[in-house]
């Protein structure tokens, strides 16, 4: 391919991008009360990875599930061990353009709720007000026994002081890092490693989301539903709803006959539902569409 063909090229795909950012504005134009849904392609842009990749394959080590957590003390070491190394990511991520944008949105009024199944905190720190946190907080931990609440950070350096060793294989290594303050660590005997117990009772300690296995909170989907309900199209960022908690909003919406947007680089797994799509990268995505 010579220059001017290049070239050729280029003009063709910029004006097929504008083309498609044209339509989609028009869809949110003519659409001006929006239930958000957010997934974790939105947070990739602050350094904190995706769970999959563009065609929905997953890209991570076999997640934590609920039930193991629950019931073996070997499940629980391993994820403090995952967590101590993987926390410090996510407790020093920014919110993105993307996330200062639907904070912009929502005080120009055009959002009605915004539902994530992110549990890093951003849009928080986007000081989005009154988001639902569909799969709970990264930053809490809650004791299964009396329930009393903790902030994850205050529990940092007491994994460090009890798993030293850990935590310098941890800075020496560049252990890999996930999306939910988890890391993939293979080669540490995990049975070694100290775990938090709770300062009132000496009960089990549990980060504040749901695992993999696990049941979202009634009272999370029935006011993500209700907000729905008052909206005028359902928009969806940066998820492949591959996982039914997302998923399910797009089929009530189906339902209720109420259109669906997506923002995603690659597929989803509601792409058969969908009213309008727009397939590029999120953060850009969010600086050229206007509230």
């Amino acid at each position: 391919m010579n220059h001017s063909e290049q070239v050729n090229l280029q003009n063709i795909e910029s004006s097929a991008v504008s083309s498609e950012l044209a339509s989609f504005q028009s869809f949110l134009d003519d659409h001006p009360k929006l239930l958000v849904l957010t997934g974790a392609g939105i947070s990739t842009g602050s350094g904190i990875p995706s769970y999959r990749d563009k065609t929905g394959k997953w890209l991570r080590r076999t997640p934590i599930q609920n039930q193991e957590f629950d019931r073996q003390a070997l499940v629980r070491q391993r994820y403090w061990a995952r967590s101590i190394l993987g926390w410090d990511l996510v407790s020093k991520a920014s919110p993105t353009a993307g996330h200062c944008a639907l904070t912009r949105w929502q005080k120009a009024g055009r959002i009605s709720s915004l539902v994530t199944q992110n549990v890093d905190g951003l849009h928080r720190q986007a000081k989005t007000r009154g988001s639902i946190d569909l799969h709970g907080r990264i930053d809490q931990v809650h004791c299964m026994e009396c329930k009393a609440l903790y902030w994850r950070d205050e529990l940092q350096g007491e994994l460090i002081s009890n798993n030293p060793e850990l935590w310098e294989y941890a800075r020496s290594s560049g252990v890999d890092a996930g999306p939910d303050g988890d890391a993939n660590i293979d080669d540490w005997d995990m049975e070694k490693v100290v775990v938090p117990s709770c300062q009132k009772c000496s009960g089990v300690l549990k980060p504040n989301v749901v695992f993999f296995g696990g049941n979202v909170p009634a009272a999370r989907v029935q006011s993500a539903k209700a907000s729905l309900k008052q909206s005028d199209a359902l928009l969806v960022i940066g998820s492949s709803l591959m996982v039914f908690s997302g998923y399910r909003f797009c089929k009530y919406a189906k339902d209720l006959d109420i259109p669906i947007a997506v923002i995603n680089q690659g597929m989803t797994r509601a792409d058969d539902l969908l009213t309008i799509k727009l397939d590029m990268d999120i953060q850009r995505a969010m600086a050229l569409l206007k509230a």
